[in-house]
Order: structure tokens, then sequence, then C-alpha cells
């Protein structure tokens, strides 16, 4: 039986809070996926963590809320770089490699 996708991700928990604290700040209503090798398997202790964002009706996110993602993980102490993308701003065929294989990082609760 495979494990749940949300216990795949290679993260020590201290750094998945921050990480999440910071998504919910700067990127509210923002579902966001983590990908590539901190999900995989492959990742080493200094390996990025790749993240995918999924703005409401996957429209694209603006640039000053990528930017301030950016900036907020840089200014960090997480010791790691951390790479948001914007789902509307990939490529299809980009898209279809990261729903081979990814774990949700931050769910968007549905509205009533």
């Amino acid at each position: 039986m495979n494990a749940p996708k949300h216990d795949r991700l290679s993260l020590l928990p201290q750094h998945r809070r921050r990480i999440e604290e910071i998504l919910r700040a700067r990127a509210p209503g923002v579902e966001v996926w983590a990908y590539g090798s901190r999900v995989n398997g492959r990742s080493h202790p200094g390996s990025d963590l790749d993240l995918v964002l999924r703005g409401p009706g996957l429209e694209r996110l603006s640039l000053d809320v990528l930017g301030a993602l950016s900036e907020a993980f840089h200014d960090s102490t997480i010791p790691f770089f951390v790479e948001a993308r914007d789902w509307a701003r990939l490529p299809e065929s980009f898209h279809a490699e990261i729903e081979r294989d990814y774990v949700v990082l931050v769910e968007v609760d549905a509205a009533p």
C-alpha cells in the first residue's frame, strides 16, 4: 500500500511549518503543490523545494504575489532554495509532468 501523498514530502517539520506560514500569509486562497526531488525520494538536505501555486480558477497570479513570495523565502531562515511557480504561467506539458507526482502542501477549502 502506498503512503499518503502528504507523508512523502521530504522536509523537516519546522521547515514545513515555516514554508506553510509564508505561503498562507503571502498567497492566501492559493493551493500549493510540491513536486520534484523532495517528493520523488531523490532529495538530499540541500535540495531545493519546487512548488507550484494554483490560484483561484487556475487564473494567473499577480507578479506582486510571486515577487513577495520569492522575497519572503529568500529572507527566511529556511536553509535551502524554495522556487514557487505559477501553474497558469507554465506550459501544459509541464502540468502533465507535475501531475505525475506531487504532494499538496497547502489545500484550499472549497466554498460552501
